[in-house]
């Protein structure tokens, strides 16, 4: 059986950029792509005959088996998931059965077949609403959510498998991640992929504001989307990740007006600006340390400056400068 590697969740937004950069740095190999399509878009999967697509959910532990059996997996990236915290709150249940078992029946079978490495996208939600900044590794953990508590639990099970059984296994804690194909419409859609969706229609002659709630200075670690591949690519392939949880953001904090001031001096006038009540749970200040993932190599390629112009190209923005 030729080697393979399998990434969950390959149709979405984080994993469908990691499926084309993967598909270019080992060409000798297949990728298998996991995904049940309820966020993921087929559109999104490059189209290549090495990449084969399977429709299903990781909580089918036969289509698991059969995944495993059929091909000969050297790695797994993990990144399908109910990625919307406010569905987790409504349905904690399904979401536990996709976050949580999910993971278990896939780190069953890694094990059983003696993978290579195993990959876990985890999330700064595990911090909750604790104040210290910036956010280390080895401090404690206040996860509000079902969400964020299946993250945490599943981060475990991996690093233990790891421990307890030497499955070589990683976790890292996505902060906020920004990019092309993330969907602004999804209930887990990020701040700036709506920002910029409300800047395409405005520019487009619609009647749109972008709305704020609260006062617009609570701050998030925002990192482009191909430098959250760059980290999971390095971790598969060293050694000195097995077992470990790393960070993964730019390491700085910006505020919701800084970002709206960046947009402004690269494409000039934005929609009008709408403030509204703060939303109950929201995090005010976030910030990643990222000294561990570092020690390992780690280094962003792009600011969030560079990651917005990239974006806004994308999206066919007019630009006053893209210098």
């Amino acid at each position: 059986m030729k080697e393979a590697i399998l990434i969950t969740g390959g149709a979405g937004f984080i994993g469908s950029h990691l499926v084309e950069t993967l598909l270019n740095k080992y060409s000798e190999k297949n990728l298998i792509v996991l995904d049940d399509l309820s966020t993921g878009k087929l559109e999104n999967i490059p189209k290549d005959k090495k990449v084969k697509f399977i429709k299903g959910s990781i909580t089918d532990k036969n289509l698991l088996k059969n995944i495993f059996n059929d091909f000969k997996i050297e790695k797994v990236f993990h990144l399908a998931a109910v990625a919307s915290v406010q569905r987790s709150v409504e349905e904690p249940e399904y979401t536990h059965q996709v976050n949580f078992d999910g993971t278990l029946y896939l780190l069953e079978e890694s094990k059983k077949h003696k993978i290579e490495k195993f990959v876990f996208a985890s999330s700064a939600a595990v911090y909750g609403d604790l104040e210290e900044l910036p956010k280390r590794e080895n401090m404690a953990i206040k996860p509000l959510t079902p969400y964020a508590v299946d993250k945490y639990a599943s981060e475990r099970y991996v690093l233990n498998s790891y421990n307890l059984y030497g499955l070589k296994t990683v976790a890292l804690r996505f902060f906020n991640v920004f990019g092309e194909r993330q969907d602004p419409s999804s209930p887990y859609s990020g701040v700036l992929s709506i920002f910029i969706d409300r800047i395409k229609r405005f520019q487009n002659g619609e009647d749109v504001k972008i709305t704020i709630f609260g006062d617009g200075k609570q701050t998030r670690d925002f990192i482009y989307v191909k430098d959250v591949v760059k980290a999971l690519i390095l971790v598969s392939e060293t050694d000195k990740s097995n077992g470990e949880v790393y960070n993964l953001g730019l390491g700085k904090e910006n505020s919701l007006l800084d970002i709206l001031k960046v947009l402004k001096n690269l494409i000039g006038e934005l929609p009008p600006i709408e403030f509204t009540s703060p939303r109950k749970g929201d995090i005010r200040f976030s910030r990643a340390d990222i000294t561990k993932i570092k020690s390992v190599g780690f280094k962003p390629d792009y600011s969030l400056e560079d990651g917005l112009k990239r974006l806004l190209m994308y999206e066919n923005i007019k630009l006053t400068s893209v210098v």
